[in-house]
């Protein structure tokens, strides 16, 4: 997989650096295990859908022993043309219950430069994950730097409606909550950064200031980032907001571009847009503040029928 995930550039630079195992995952992660109790720092490169076959080798190799392993999860959530296979949906939810280990997934790359300097700072087992494709020509900065771990970050203000969301949806999140306060819905957008440890304390304060709460992520909704999220709520007994999870349903996707099934599964900013638009207009006692006499204008196609 030196190619697929990148590695063949590296290998060039350093090759007594690089080990290539072929496509034995379990291996791969025991061997980096093995490392990591001799005093190295060794970063686990594969797709997200392979890193499946190896959570035993994760769970009790790595997180039991709480060793220094770096998995960079390559092919995070929709995969486009690889087909149904190779959808990386449910790492989120496979890593975030296991102890000692760290979650995170940038929103573009220049946070992704920071991030694998945090996970190879942190002494413990960390994750990083991010997806197939092009980056989006983001500025990087000169000098990486280790995050806060569990830190997120508020990147809009609002007072009405929070969008919390994680990796690649993060900046379709902000592009949604500008056209939502055009509407008149003041929109905060929380790039979470994090799915373990969660940013609790920001996720509290957000949700106290707002009565909506919207998490986005590029991933299966259940038992995902949008379930912490409401475990957090709940522990906090935050009962007062209304809440939706945007993620990938409960059935293996299918194969076509990014861009389709992104659209097709609401992970846009017209998705977004009209998904916390719904959320707002099932609630009587606010949807005449947002849209006059009726959301039903703003509604998709159908809503208005009760569809």
């Amino acid at each position: 997989m030196c190619e697929g995930t990148g590695l063949n550039i590296f290998e060039k630079e350093f090759p007594e650096r690089l080990y290539d195992v072929g496509i034995a995952e379990q291996h791969a992660v025991t061997f980096a295990a093995g490392l990591a109790t001799q005093g190295l720092r060794p970063v686990v490169a594969m797709y997200a859908t392979f890193l499946q076959r190896a959570y035993d080798q994760v769970v009790h190799d790595v997180a039991t022993q709480n060793l220094p392993v770096t998995l960079c999860i390559d092919r995070g959530g929709l995969v486009a043309e690889d087909g149904t296979t190779h959808h990386g949906a449910f790492d989120y939810a496979y890593l975030r219950h296991v102890p000692n280990m760290v979650v995170m997934a940038p929103k573009d790359e220049n946070e992704l430069q920071h991030m694998l300097k945090t996970a190879l700072q942190y002494d413990g087992p960390a994750s990083v994950r991010y997806p197939r494709g092009v980056s989006l020509g983001v500025e990087m900065d000169s000098r990486m730097d280790v995050l806060p771990i569990g830190k997120g970050e508020v990147l809009r203000e609002g007072t009405d409606v929070a969008i919390i969301a994680i990796g690649v949806p993060v900046w379709q999140a902000v592009k949604a909550a500008e056209r939502l306060s055009q509407d008149g819905v003041s929109t905060a957008v929380v790039n979470a950064r994090f799915v373990k440890p969660l940013d609790r304390e920001l996720i509290v304060d957000v949700a106290n200031r707002v009565r909506y709460v919207v998490t986005v992520e590029e991933g299966c909704k259940m038992g995902g980032f949008g379930s912490a999220v409401l475990e957090t709520l709940s522990d906090a007994g935050i009962t007062d907001v209304a809440t939706k999870i945007i993620g990938l349903p409960d059935w293996y996707i299918e194969q076509g571009p990014q861009d389709l099934l992104r659209e097709r599964y609401g992970l846009t900013a017209e998705g977004i847009y009209q998904s916390v638009k719904e959320l707002i207009g099932k609630s009587p006692a606010t949807r005449d503040r947002f849209s006059g006499a009726s959301m039903a204008d703003h509604l998709p196609h159908g809503d208005e029928q009760g569809s």
